[in-house]
C-alpha cells in the first residue's frame, strides 16, 4: 500500500488556499476555446481541466458546454462534428421518449398505482417554486419542468421522484436552452454523482460515511453527537438530497459546488467532506452550549447564504487533514470500504495518492 507523504498533504492544503487566496478568475470562454485543437478535440487532459475547475470554477458562458463533458453527455475524446451528432441524437431520443410517454400515460394512470400520486406531488412542488427574478421576469417554464420531471420519473427506474428534484432540475433548466439538454444533463448528473442525492440509493451511504468521518477526525464532537445529539447526523439527509442547494447565497454558488462534485476531485464522495465542513461551522457553539438534537439541527439549518469557494476550500482542508491522520489510529473493527483503494484509510471516500498529486496545479 502507498503511504501518503507530508509533501502530498501540503499539496492538498496549497490547493485549498489557492481557491481563496490567489482567487484566479474562473475559466472564461477565451481560455476554454483554447483547450481545443483545430478539429474541436480537447488538447488539454481531463485531469488538467478538472483540477482547474476545482481550484477556479467556470464562467457562466462556459458552464453549459463544460458540464456536458463533466457529466458524460459528451465524450472527452469527441470532436466538434461528433458532438453535433451526439446532441442531435440526444434530442431525437428525448423526443421519442416524450412520444412514448404520451402513448402510455393512460396505462400508467390506470395500472401504476403510484403514478397519479407522483404526478400530483410534482405539480404541487412545482407550483411552490418562485419563478421570477427581482425585476419580475419569468425565469423558468413550469409546464416544461413538470414534463421533464414526469418523464424522468417514468424512465429512470433507479431514481424515483423525490421532493427536491424539482429544485434541482430547475437549475438545469436555467443553465441550458433546450428541454432535451435539461433532461439528459439531469440524468447524467445523477449517474456521475453515483445517485448520492437519491434517498433510496446514496443518501444513506453518505450519512454512514459522514458518521465514520466525524468519529475518525473529531472524536470529541462525535461523542457529543452520539449522546445529546443522538440522531442528528441521520436528520441531515436534506443536505444530500438537495446537494446543499439551500445553503448558498446564489445559483452560481450551487453550480460552483456541483461542478466540483462532477470533477471527482479531490476524491469521490466529496459531498461527505462538504457536509463535515458544514458541521464544523456549528461545532464550537454546539459544544459550548451543550446543545441537544433539535437545537443542533436548528443551528445546522441556519447555515445559509454561504460562499461556495469558502466551503470548497474548507472541504479540501478536511481532505488534507484526513490523509495526514495517523493511519494506524483507525480501529480494525471500523466498517470502511477499502476496495480498489491505494491508501489504508478510506472511509469510502475514494481517496488516493494519485488523486491527491493531481490536486495542485504546477505554476
Amino acid at each position: 500500500m502507498t503511504t501518503l507523504s507530508p509533501e502530498n498533504s501540503l499539496s492538498a492544503r496549497l490547493s485549498a488556499s489557492f481557491i481563496l487566496v490567489k482567487r484566479k478568475p474562473p475559466i472564461d470562454k477565451t481560455e476554454w476555446d483554447g483547450f481545443f485543437d483545430e478539429n474541436g478535440q480537447l488538447a488539454k487532459s481531463r485531469d488538467f481541466i478538472c483540477v482547474n475547475i476545482l481550484e477556479r470554477g467556470l464562467h457562466p458562458f462556459v458552464r453549459t458546454e463544460a458540464w456536458k463533458f463533466l457529466t458524460g453527455y459528451y465524450s472527452w475524446q469527441s470532436s466538434q462534428d461528433e458532438r453535433l451528432t451526439v446532441d442531435s441524437t440526444r434530442r431525437k431520443n428525448y423526443e421519442a421518449l416524450c412520444q412514448m410517454y404520451e402513448k402510455i400515460q393512460p396505462l400508467l394512470e390506470n395500472l401504476h398505482r403510484n403514478f397519479t400520486e407522483t404526478r400530483n406531488n410534482i405539480a404541487y412542488d412545482i407550483q411552490k417554486l418562485y419563478d421570477k427574478d427581482p425585476l419580475g421576469n419569468v425565469l423558468i417554464d413550469k409546464k416544461k419542468l413538470e414534463k421533464i420531471l414526469l418523464l424522468s420519473y417514468v424512465c429512470n427506474t433507479q431514481a424515483e421522484y423525490q421532493q427536491g428534484f424539482h429544485e434541482m432540475v430547475m437549475l438545469f433548466q436555467l443553465m441550458v436552452e433546450h428541454d432535451h439538454e435539461t433532461f439528459w444533463l439531469f440524468q447524467f448528473f445523477l449517474q456521475k454523482t453515483e445517485h448520492s442525492c437519491v434517498i433510496n440509493i446514496g443518501v444513506g451511504k453518505n450519512l454512514d460515511m459522514l458518521n465514520n468521518l466525524i468519529s475518525f477526525l473529531d472524536p470529541v464532537f462525535a461523542k457529543h453527537l452520539k449522546g445529546r445529539g443522538a440522531g442528528v447526523v441521520q436528520s441531515l439527509f436534506p443536505w444530500f438530497c438537495l446537494c446543499f442547494q439551500r445553503a448558498f447565497k446564489s445559483f452560481d454558488d450551487v453550480w460552483r459546488l456541483w461542478e466540483v462534485l462532477l470533477t471527482g476531485k479531490p476524491c469521490r464522495n466529496f459531498q461527505v467532506l462538504v457536509a463535515y465542513s458544514l458541521l464544523q461551522m456549528v461545532r464550537e457553539q454546539v459544544l459550548k452550549e451543550s446543545m441537544a438534537g433539535d437545537d443542533i439541527l436548528l443551528a445546522c439549518n441556519s447555515l445559509v447564504d454561504l460562499d461556495a469557494d469558502e466551503l470548497i476550500s474548507a472541504a479540501c482542508l478536511v481532505y488534507a487533514e484526513l490523509i495526514q491522520k495517523d493511519q494506524t489510529a483507525l480501529p480494525k473493527s471500523t466498517a470502511l470500504s477499502r476496495r480498489s483503494m491505494s491508501i489504508p484509510v478510506d472511509l469510502g471516500l475514494g481517496l488516493s495518492t494519485q488523486g491527491l498529486k493531481r490536486m495542485s496545479l504546477a505554476g
